[in-house]
Order: structure tokens, then sequence, then C-alpha cells
């Protein structure tokens, strides 16, 4: 049996993944700010065979209830096969660049709070000797954008840290996943037009997460073309890059 821990449980990509796991019998402990929609998901993934389904509530930016989440996540599961994490919002990149207040709360949801988190939990896994730590990032990360580039500034931190702590982790027996969706139709996209192929929906993302978690991959693009999207974005020398409207 399975026992994974899902902060930002609530998020549609996390639920998704929630369902597998659940449809194989995992042990799930959901963390997220709202107590309504995680008893609500709860429930669902107890209907779909989940062997144990623990909630609690946390604001993964208030980095000292971090460490309570971690003990509590420890004492339902007793002890942590998987943890993903998958908290964050899309933010408004006009008006950070307007509100310095707005900039650092978005940077500090989307990559500090997440650092730290991923931090706490490889300590724990690395002295457990086994686990995997899975990270939602995006490809949004891997080059900053003029539409977005407080979103991949924050992204970016992520992954460069799980690189790091990737490192740090591989002679402990620990996986440390990083995951860079593209384009997916959730609620945090719902005020973009969503048309053609780049659009992926939550359940494939999800299987593509669990599909590289057995496989232990190290870094994982969903759905797979985005790494050859991304391939040539990068390599779009600056001085022509920096005149394009992206």
């Amino acid at each position: 049996m399975k026992r994974v821990l899902i902060i930002g449980a609530t998020s549609a990509i996390a639920h998704a993944a929630a369902r597998l796991w659940a449809a194989q019998g995992a042990a799930l402990f959901l963390v997220g700010r709202n107590a309504a929609r995680l008893e609500s998901n709860a429930a669902d993934l107890k209907v779909r065979g989940a062997a144990n389904v623990a909630t609690h509530v946390m604001n993964a930016r208030e980095d000292a209830l971090h460490g309570p989440m971690l003990t509590a996540a420890l004492a339902a599961l007793g002890g942590i096969d998987i943890a993903l994490i998958a908290h964050g919002t899309l933010p408004d990149q006009r008006a950070c660049e307007l509100d310095l207040a707005l900039l650092r709360a978005e940077i500090e949801t989307n990559g500090v709070s997440v650092v730290l988190l991923a931090q706490s939990i490889g300590n724990h896994l690395a002295t457990q000797g086994s686990g995997t730590l899975a990270v939602i990032g995006s490809v949004a990360g891997d080059r900053g954008r003029q539409s977005n580039y407080v979103y991949g500034a924050a992204k970016g931190l992520v992954a460069r840290f799980l690189e790091g702590l990737r490192n740090r982790l591989a002679k402990s027996g620990v996986q440390v996943l990083t995951i860079k969706p593209g384009f997916v139709d959730t609620p945090m996209t719902a005020e973009f037009e969503k048309k053609g192929m780049l659009w992926a929906q939550p359940e494939a993302i999800a299987a593509g997460i669990l599909k590289a978690i057995d496989k232990r991959r190290d870094v994982v693009y969903l759905p797979w073309f985005w790494r050859y999207i991304m391939l040539v974005i990068r390599h779009v020398p600056e001085r022509i890059f920096k005149r394009l409207s992206l």
C-alpha cells in the first residue's frame, strides 16, 4: 500500500493524481487551504478505493506550519512513500509589475514556500532512506518571458533548487522528480482561450506524473512534446529573444 502526502490537494492536477492513487488502494494525506473542498475531495477518494484518507488545513506560505503538518502526515500514514507538492497560483503579470507587495507574495507562494517544503520533506525521506518527492513546476521556468516572468522566475527557482536537492539525495535512495507541465485546462487557467493540441487535461498530466514516478524519472515534461518546444525556446539567442513578443 502506497502512502501518499499531497500538498495543494484541491488543485485539479493533484486531485486527478489522487484519484489514480486511490484506485490503487493508497493511503492519502491531503493538505490544502480550503477545509470544505478537502473534505469533499476526501469523500470522493474514499469511494474510489483509497485505503484511508486524512485531511489537514494549511496555508503553504506560513512556513511555521510546515513542521506540524509533516508530523501530522507521518502520524496518519506511518511513513511517506510519495510526496507531491502541487500548490500554487497563476499571477497577473501586469499587476505584479505595478504592485511590489503582490510580486513578493506570488514569488513566495510559487517559489519560496515550495522549496521550503521540498527541503523539509527531502530531509525526512533521506533519513527514511526511501521515497519519492515529486514537485509540480512549469515549462515557464525554463526561460523568462515578458508575459509571465514573475511566475517563470518562481518556477525557475524551484527547478534549480530541485536539481541541487536531487544531487544531494541521489545516494540516499530518494527520487526527486521535477514535473514541468505546459498548458493545462484547469480552473487556474479559466480566463485563457483554450484551443489546439498544446492544451492538456488534468487527468492526462496526472497519469504522466504517476508514470514518471514509477520509472524513477528526474525531470518530466507533460505532455512529452513540451521538452522539444522548450529546447528550441531555450536556444534562441538572447539578442533575438528579447525582441520577441512572448
